[in-house]
């Protein structure tokens, strides 16, 4: 039978096992002046609390609140490499407000989880300052989050990052897909980069295959390796609204993992399909030199990576003038890719 060994004669103490609480409060400090500067007028608490309490406007009549949650995936390997950790922290903002913009909901706030095995002040204030900057882009408040320090549990100078955010929108205004009609034209939203998804599929390529380091500039894409990987997602908010304004949506689509081919069903409804017409947009180099370097299948390319496209506009066909008149005056880039035709919710290439 084991027996009990004799205790320390030093105090073993919660530093002692890698957790230091003080260097956490520091950090907490650090960080707070970041989210207060996001704060709107419906937040009722503070940093720091249990939880956090916002108000909903009482211009809603009938308010439905829109809620999603995402993480950024193994972009954050190349982040840890590069050491940039400013960019990661919007990303993760811009990808929860496109997902809840695809059903009309305009944010109200934004909650972080990061958790780590060492806390590091300065990495943290960083990525919460990425944050920060993408909630006030967004028109969305920073109201708290959950910074979890745990030793043995990720390797050192890693960490895990994760975001909620919820958003609200009148019922009889939410975006369902439910009046996508056949003969409805499919607009394209240009990305600027890979945004958020398969880089599980691009670190191999362009790593493991073809041997680059974060330094290397790549001709065939006229960048840097990690500064293209680096990209923030796009946020498409401050458009989309514009062209729910102006009435012109029947559905929106946020192109990230899955591609076209697995997003776009998603706001089909019963009946619909969808034929997307290939060379109606330009690819983005970084994808055709990762689809060369892996000999990757187009379909597998499709469904890996957002090829271009970050949102797609299903725009009824007797709105497509004025939906071109709207984005035509806020500059912004746009392709026709394809249209709605009868169909069993999927997704067809021409």
């Amino acid at each position: 039978m084991a027996q009990n060994p004799d205790p320390p004669s030093t105090p073993i103490t919660y530093a002692d096992a890698g957790v230091n609480i003080d260097r956490g409060n520091r950090t907490k400090q650090r960080i707070k002046y970041l989210a207060h500067k996001t704060f709107t007028k419906g937040v009722l608490s503070e940093i720091g609390g249990f939880g956090g309490l916002f108000s909903v406007d009482k211009k809603y009549l009938d308010p439905v609140l829109v809620s999603s949650v995402d993480g950024v995936g193994t972009k954050l390997k190349v982040a840890f490499e590069m050491k940039v950790h400013h960019t990661v922290g919007g990303d993760l903002v811009n990808h929860c407000v496109n997902d809840i913009a695809v059903q009309g909901a305009t944010p109200l706030f934004f909650m972080d989880y990061l958790a780590t095995g060492k806390l590091d002040p300065e990495v943290a204030e960083k990525i919460v300052e990425g944050m920060a900057d993408a909630c006030k882009h967004n028109g969305c408040a920073l109201i708290g989050g959950e910074t979890a320090e745990m030793p043995g549990f990720y390797p050192e100078g890693e960490y895990d990052l994760a975001g909620f955010i919820v958003g609200v929108v009148e019922r009889e205004k939410v975006i369902s897909g439910k009046d996508v009609l056949p003969g409805d034209i499919v607009l394209g939203l240009p990305s600027n980069g890979l945004h958020t998804n398969g880089y599980s599929l691009a670190r191999k390529l362009l790593f493991e295959i073809a041997g680059y380091s974060p330094e290397t500039f790549v001709s065939e894409i006229k960048n840097k390796v990690g500064n293209e990987l680096m990209r923030t997602h796009r946020s498409y908010w401050p458009l989309v609204r514009k062209l729910i304004a102006g009435e012109c949506v029947a559905a929106l689509a946020h192109i990230t993992g899955g591609g076209i081919t697995e997003n776009l069903p998603r706001v089909l409804p019963k009946g619909t399909a969808a034929v997307i017409e290939l060379g109606t947009w330009p690819v983005l180099p970084v994808f055709e030199h990762l689809q060369k370097l892996g000999n990757v299948p187009e379909d597998e390319m499709l469904r890996t990576f957002n090829m271009g496209l970050g949102m797609l506009v299903v725009v009824p066909a007797k709105k497509f003038k004025k939906a071109e008149t709207l984005l035509e005056r806020a500059g912004e880039k746009f392709y026709s890719v394809g249209r709605i035709v009868k169909g069993d919710r999927k997704v067809m290439y021409s």
